[in-house]
């Protein structure tokens, strides 16, 4: 789906600017983009969905770790 941005009476291009960023960092279309910037074979995705399954089990178990 597309970022729309529309302008509003009185509003500078400066400002319309501003708004379709902050659109595009609500919406995470940049993380998207950089992950579909290269091919990752289907292994790959394949551990990084598991490495993901494990830490967050580990933090559902254990709780966040803090650097303290």
């Amino acid at each position: 789906m597309p970022t729309v941005v529309r302008k509003k009476p009185g509003q500078s291009e400066d400002k319309l600017i501003a708004d379709f960023r902050k659109k595009i960092i609500a919406d995470d279309v940049i993380p998207e983009i950089k992950d579909r910037e290269f091919h990752k074979k289907p292994s790959v995705l394949r551990q990084e969905r598991l490495k993901q399954r494990r830490t967050n089990r580990y933090i559902k178990v254990n709780g966040p770790v803090s650097n303290d």
